[in-house]
């Protein structure tokens, strides 16, 4: 991963952390050993598959990871900036079945995106994307190669493949379409957003994925053998909170959209407890297109 990136992805797990490392929230991170770390102001970041989110972390090479655990139907918060008037969220479907009372398999049916400050919204399925600008609303199939410019907000499609949102020059977000194979018995079609670039939204930013969008302080030390055998657990020093976190991998998909890289990450349990603001049902909203109002805690 480039400095900087945040990514949500399905993971791989197992792997190899060492020392103890402090790291910061704006660039990627690899996992090493104890170390401080701090998010910065460039970040990419993403959320694919069973919701998995993935924030690269400073120094490079270190990254954290966590899960959301929700019911298909369930709309989460990603980004909402009250400033530029930005909005991400998120809408979970399931599997098309539950096989032998397994977890369900969630993932990002239905993504929504709102620019305020340009009367501008986007909601992306995978059959289609339409845009609303005021009355006017234009749809794009994804089989088909397009471009829209709409005073410094460009979207690209790439056919059967991403999406690419540009706000000006400082924000990137790219949607993967992720196809399984049709008539599946078991899996669905399904979205993975990341972001590229942020630098244009404000340090008010809230949301799963945009509280991170500036700098957050971290610390990982007393690296051991995990409670599952291969595995390697630490501590995580991060918000006043001590967490237990796990060695493992997390996917990235944007260069092998098939078969996703392979990325080493420290993975905290619980949705997330501890590491994001407040409990994940904080970021839970009632539509496409609202954001959410108060910063949880």
């Amino acid at each position: 991963m480039d400095q900087g990136e945040f990514l949500a992805e399905k993971p791989v797990e197992g792997d190899r952390p060492h020392q103890a490392q402090k790291y910061h929230s704006p660039s990627h991170s690899r996992i090493s050993g104890s170390y401080h770390s701090t998010s910065g102001s460039y970040h990419s970041t993403s959320v694919d598959s069973d919701p998995h989110f993935l924030i690269a972390m400073r120094p490079p090479n270190d990254a954290v990871c966590f899960n959301i655990d929700e019911k298909p139907g369930v709309i989460l918060n990603l980004v909402t900036d009250p400033v530029t008037g930005f909005v991400v969220n998120g809408e979970l479907i399931g599997d098309k079945k539950i096989e032998n009372n397994k977890k369900v398999n969630t993932y990002f049916g239905k993504l929504g995106l709102v620019y305020n400050k340009m009367e501008l919204r986007m909601e992306i399925t995978t059959q289609e994307i339409k845009l609303f600008h005021g009355a006017d609303i234009t749809r794009f199939p994804w089989s088909a190669t397009a471009t829209s410019t709409h005073a410094g907000f460009a979207i690209t499609i790439n056919k059967e493949r991403n999406l690419i949102v540009t706000m000006g020059v400082d924000v990137t977000f790219v949607i993967l379409l992720h196809r399984v194979w049709k008539n599946h018995p078991l899996h669905q079609d399904f979205l993975g957003f990341y972001t590229l670039d942020n630098h244009r939204f404000s340090s008010q930013t809230l949301g799963l994925l945009g509280q991170f969008y500036h700098p957050i302080d971290a610390e990982v030390f007393n690296i051991r053998p995990g409670f599952d055998q291969g595995k390697v657990d630490a501590t995580m020093f991060v918000k006043g909170h001590k967490l237990t976190v796990t060695g493992g991998n997390q996917k990235d998909y944007r260069l092998d959209p098939k078969h996703g890289t392979d990325v080493p990450c420290w993975f905290v349990h619980n949705s997330g407890k501890g590491f994001i603001d407040g409990n994940h049902t904080d970021y839970i909203v009632s539509t496409l297109f609202d954001p959410i109002n108060i910063k949880p805690v």
